[in-house]
Order: structure tokens, then sequence, then C-alpha cells
């Protein structure tokens, strides 16, 4: 595909991203969960590693998003909880180094979307649907287009067998079952 001239077109008096594939960029994208420790306070981790394509269509309900996340490039600050989180207790990563999220539906208008897909983690499939907010365009001195988007949605954990936990005396658990998930992604158009 050839970089288009105008990064953006009008849809419904709203400038969208161009057509074509936006392949994700890394450097500048995030994958983060948040939470809760001991029922009063937010932990937050991430995954560096993050790999895909968004494919804007033409028509935008019919746009798709592929994503691989590495499970080896999470990040929670702590190398003690980074190794359990890594360990077969929680992402059992030597079994399962990738996570993917792929996209099934693209619903909304202007700059608010709902993109629902299948999330893949230890190999266990389950429905999200992802909130997601688009940013805008801008141009890199390199002369590429960049799109951004955020993202967010919230999964109970559980629900892909990552179930490791403590009760706690006065009730709760060590490490909430419900995690947030926020995506910050910047992608660049194809040439």
């Amino acid at each position: 595909m050839t970089q288009t001239a105008t990064p953006t077109r009008p849809v419904a008096g709203v400038e969208l991203p161009a057509v074509g594939d936006w392949k994700i960029d890394p450097a500048h994208s995030t994958v983060e969960f948040v939470g809760r420790h001991l029922m009063v306070s937010k932990v937050r981790g991430r995954f560096t590693d993050v790999d895909g394509v968004i494919h804007v269509a033409d028509d935008p309900s019919g746009s798709s998003v592929e994503v691989t996340i590495k499970t080896d490039s999470l990040d929670s600050r702590d190398p003690q909880r980074d190794a359990h989180l890594r360990s077969d207790e929680m992402f059992d990563i030597a079994r399962y180094p990738t996570m993917r999220f792929r996209s099934t539906s693209v619903e909304g208008e202007g700059h608010e979307w709902k993109v629902t897909g299948n999330l893949t983690i230890k190999d266990a499939t389950r429905p999200v649907v992802l909130d997601v907010e688009y940013t805008g365009v801008a141009s890199d001195p390199w002369g590429g287009q960049r799109a951004g988007f955020s993202a967010t949605t919230e999964v109970d954990r559980e629900d892909w067998g990552i179930n490791w936990n403590v009760a706690l005396e006065a009730g709760g658990w060590l490490v909430s079952k419900r995690i947030r998930l926020e995506i910050e992604v910047e992608a660049i158009l194809a040439s």
C-alpha cells in the first residue's frame, strides 16, 4: 500500500484515520493491568512487547484489530512480584509465551468505539469488549503518519485460569479477581 497524502478522512463529519493497515509501534504503545492488593491499594504492571495491526476499513464498522503480546515482557516494577506473575501459578510464561487479541466487531461513531474481540491467555479464549477512544493522527519527523488510540476494559482473571490467591483473615483476597486493562496505542500507517 502506498502512503496516503492525507492521513485522515471525513466520516459523518468527523476526521478518522485513513483506510489501510496501521502497524502498532511497540516503542510508543503500552498494555497495562491494574489490580487491587490487600483490597486497599492498586498495583500496576505492563507488558512492553506488543505487536499488531489495526486495519481501518472504508466503512469503519468493517475495521479489525489483531494484537500479540509477549508474556515475558511483563514488568510490575518489582522483581519478586514479576517472578511470581511469570510463574506457573499465574501467567505460566514458559508454557504460554504469548497472549492474543483478535477483534470480531467494531461499533461506534466519532471518536468513541466499542471493539469486541477474543482475548486468548494461557490457551483460554474469552470475549472482551474494549472501550476505545481514537485520539488523532499526526505526522512524525520522518514522514510517517501515526494514529493514537486509548482503550480500557475490565476482566475477571480467573476466566483465563489465573487463579492463584490468598484469602485474607478479615475477608477479601490478597489480589483482586477483577483486573482493569488500560491500553495506549500509537500505530504507523503502512507504506
